[in-house]
């Protein structure tokens, strides 16, 4: 049987390797031609043995800019409730992993946020970016605000658009076999003739058909 979170175990198995990472980063910042993946640090929450917070992908580049990344195929602004959540223990961790007290009087040095959600169903309506203020809040002026950029499929050839067509391929192939082991195999077949996720795919058990992000 196919995983129910085989997309989000991909997603999650793709960018723990740094040189998907790194081409996810200059996805979002193409004007940044000198990142190496050396300039990217991981540091998305996990919890292995606690049932807490945890979050899609998370990293800073070069101390100066945290980037929070969340991949979802159901559209819903509560999204933006959880972006907050995972900021904040993202800063805590920060603070605790560079040794800076925020409660002493001296300031503390953080990196910039941006905030991001890839939306692997259809756009639709959908807006291109969202916020709590307009969602929760009328639009009202409140003293703090979540604003993430929404980004859904292209047609462009980055990392990010092929991970969105894998997932409407998965979509697909689930829908006429279920959540079978041919459905996984044709997803891969499909994705490979395609080209998509095609150097990720073929790098996985050597480019056999049965993978552990899947079963």
């Amino acid at each position: 049987m196919a995983k129910r979170t085989a997309k989000n175990s991909v997603f999650l198995d793709l960018f723990q390797n740094k040189s998907y990472l790194l081409k996810l980063y200059k996805t979002l910042h193409p004007e940044d031609t000198t990142a190496t993946e050396d300039s990217l640090t991981d540091v998305t929450i996990t919890n292995v043995l606690t049932d807490n917070l945890y979050n899609d992908l998370g990293f800073i580049v070069n101390n100066k800019l945290m980037i929070l990344v969340e991949a979802q195929s159901t559209w819903t602004v509560n999204i933006l409730v959880r972006i907050l959540l995972y900021l904040a223990q993202s800063y805590h961790e920060y603070f605790q992993r560079t040794s800076q007290d925020y409660y002493k009087s001296k300031k503390v040095k953080m990196p910039k946020p941006e905030l991001y959600v890839i939306f692997t169903g259809n756009k639709g309506r959908k807006p291109d970016k969202i916020s709590l203020s307009k969602e929760f809040f009328e639009g009202a002026v409140i003293d703090i605000d979540v604003k993430a950029k929404v980004i859904y499929e292209s047609d462009t050839d980055d990392i990010i658009n092929q991970y969105i067509i894998f997932c409407k391929v998965f979509n697909e192939k689930t829908k006429q076999h279920g959540m079978t082991q041919k459905a996984v195999t044709e997803t891969i077949r499909i994705c490979k003739d395609r080209n998509v996720l095609r150097e990720y795919l073929l790098d996985r058990k050597g480019g056999c058909d049965d993978y552990d992000e899947f079963v």
